[in-house]
């Protein structure tokens, strides 16, 4: 086994590689940042990624990604995959997820090097372990440091949402049935998969009327599955001012992202979507600290209840002790973080062509 400090890989002998991260969609998302390192590195071998179908979109077409691979966990694929994997005879696998599945099959790859971090139960599976640094630095970070680990240099540390001509013009004409071209566009992204991290629906009507009010922008609520309801009654609270965008792909919501001056949204995989965009980007926050997990980039900020003791919990689904991170954080303090990036990136008078 091979621990701490920097290894130097022979790169010559590295043909075939493959990247391990099976979800979820934020987190994929920030994975990206390892990509076009490898590719700097490793320039003639092939790179492959493996995920989960629920965040393929989020990986192909990426110029850095010669193959993705899709796991599924019905019926024999698990096994299957195993098999596969060890006749596809990599030479190095960087497992960046570090669960019990993600381990087993990279120690089942039988790699030359297989990298994964030094979690308990989990640091059989790899002979390059790499210090897991989750609770101290941002999530991108924790994604280099296993490149930091076996040498590879860091030239590129941003995320990369791979958008098609298809998704644009899908945006496009959605902007249009919409009656967003010719306006300022600001986005509203209200759900997210932890109950308590979730701002209260009456909140984002309030920064709603707010921004269309002071910054004469129109408002786009958008959703995901099982939010429709919730971002009608936003829209509904709004008014006039507010439209609800269609159903998209995940890529199709980046498109419709990129033709806003600015994105709202609750912690969740849109949000990191919209970042790594480089759409200017407010992140809310409350039981996750945002400084390891918040949207990423020089165009993106987070605003949460500052003065609360116990923010960082990481009480996802309930809140002991009344959720106050979320129901008492203003629309008027959100509303100025999102005023000041818009007039910081230029764009108080863009509109959607």
């Amino acid at each position: 086994m091979i621990h701490g400090g920097e290894m130097n890989v022979d790169r010559g002998k590295i043909r075939k590689l493959l990247v391990i991260k099976l979800r979820a969609v934020g987190d994929v998302v920030l994975s990206t940042a390892v990509l076009p390192n490898l590719r700097a590195a490793f320039p003639d071998a092939t790179i492959d990624f493996l995920v989960e179908r629920s965040c393929r979109d989020m990986i192909e077409g990426n110029d850095a990604v010669d193959n993705v691979i899709v796991f599924s966990k019905t019926g024999m694929n698990g096994a299957r995959m195993l098999l596969d994997l060890r006749r596809a005879r990599y030479d190095m696998v960087i497992d960046l997820l570090g669960n019990p599945r993600s381990a087993l099959m990279t120690f089942a790859s039988g790699a030359r090097y297989r990298v994964g971090y030094d979690f308990r139960g989990r640091s059989y599976a790899y002979n390059v372990r790499v210090k897991p640094r989750g609770a101290e630095v941002h999530n991108v970070e924790f994604n280099l440091d296993a490149l930091r680990r076996i040498g590879v240099p860091i030239v590129d540390t941003s995320p990369h949402v791979p958008l098609t001509g298809e998704d644009r013009e899908f945006a496009r004409r959605e902007a249009e049935k919409l009656g967003l071209v010719g306006r300022c566009v600001i986005g509203i992204n209200p759900g997210t998969n932890g109950p308590a991290k979730r701002w209260p629906a009456e909140k984002f009507a309030e920064l709603g009327a707010l921004l269309a009010g002071r910054l004469d922008a129109r408002i786009c609520v958008f959703w995901g599955p099982g939010e429709k309801p919730l971002a009608d009654a936003i829209a509904g609270r709004i008014g006039d001012a507010a439209v609800v965008a269609p159903r998209t792909s995940l890529r199709q919501l980046g498109a419709m992202f990129e033709r806003c001056s600015a994105v709202v949204s609750s912690d969740s995989g849109p949000m990191h979507i919209a970042a790594a965009l480089g759409v200017p980007t407010v992140g809310i926050f409350g039981p996750v600290n945002p400084l390891l997990q918040g949207p990423y980039g020089k165009n993106a900020r987070y605003v949460r209840k500052e003065e609360l003791s116990c923010l960082g919990c990481n009480y996802y689904k309930s809140c002991p002790v009344g959720n106050s991170c979320m129901t008492e954080l203003e629309a008027e303090r959100v509303f100025g973080v999102v005023e000041e990036l818009i007039d910081r990136c230029g764009l108080g008078k863009r509109v959607v062509r």
